[in-house]
């Protein structure tokens, strides 16, 4: 009897390490110039720890430090590719959301199926992302050279090659939640195959909180929200 063995490549699709979006003072900082903070650089470590003895043919990252930083510390010795068509989802400037609808705005952008012609945080649209997303991932399976990638990108990024993976569609899946630091891990060949999703290599079960992330960022800044308009 002919045994069956399906061609697949594997890719290792994470999200960078925690970053401090917010100051002392609870004013945002510039998205596209943070870097790592203590708990992220711990995180990156602990997923190069998780990944070590896996070899990469390649390496990608979206061009923004935070994913730059995480990529290097997890795989040190690889070639490190940007692409800046898979940079985060963008939003547009807090104090240009309206006071009364800011807390809803964060702590349901990713609530459910998301559609298209959403817009996160008053900025890109969930549409928009998927423009220049699933050209990307169609050119990198394109590439016949390699067997397995390692992509440290972003939460949104992430949800929306997930959710594509699962569907075959434009369809945002929002409550795929993405912990910093964490590692998918997706096989495609004839069909995409998902293996693995949101491994937090620091907290494999998820006990250290039950807020996503962005209901986290809201509680750091609901103190500071009247600053915004200053």
């Amino acid at each position: 009897m002919r045994s069956y063995a399906p061609m697949r490549r594997r890719l290792y699709l994470m999200r960078h390490g925690a970053v401090s979006y917010f100051g002392a003072d609870g004013r945002p900082v510039d998205p596209d110039a943070v870097s790592l903070n203590h708990e992220g650089r711990a995180q990156a470590e602990a997923a190069r720890a998780l990944l070590e003895g896996v070899a990469f043919d390649r390496v990608l990252a979206s061009g923004l430090p935070r994913t730059l930083e995480t990529a290097r510390i997890v795989a040190p010795d690889s070639a490190l590719e940007e692409w800046l068509e898979l940079r985060e989802l963008r939003g547009d400037r807090l104090s240009g959301i309206p006071h009364d609808e800011l807390e809803s705005e964060f702590v349901h952008a990713f609530r459910g199926v998301v559609p298209n012609d959403k817009r996160f945080l008053g900025g890109e649209t969930v549409g928009e992302l998927f423009d220049r997303v699933l050209p990307a991932l169609e050119r990198l399976l394109a590439d016949a050279s390699w067997d397995t990638t390692l992509a440290v990108l972003h939460g949104a990024v992430n949800r929306a090659i997930l959710s594509f993976a699962l569907t075959g569609e434009r369809m945002f899946l929002g409550h795929f939640e993405q912990a910093p630091g964490c590692v998918n891990v997706l096989d495609v060949g004839e069909e995409w195959i998902v293996r693995a999703v949101n491994v937090a290599p620091l907290d494999l079960l998820h006990t250290s909180s039950r807020l996503t992330t962005m209901e986290g960022y809201w509680q750091e800044l609901e103190p500071y929200r009247d600053l915004l308009n200053e």
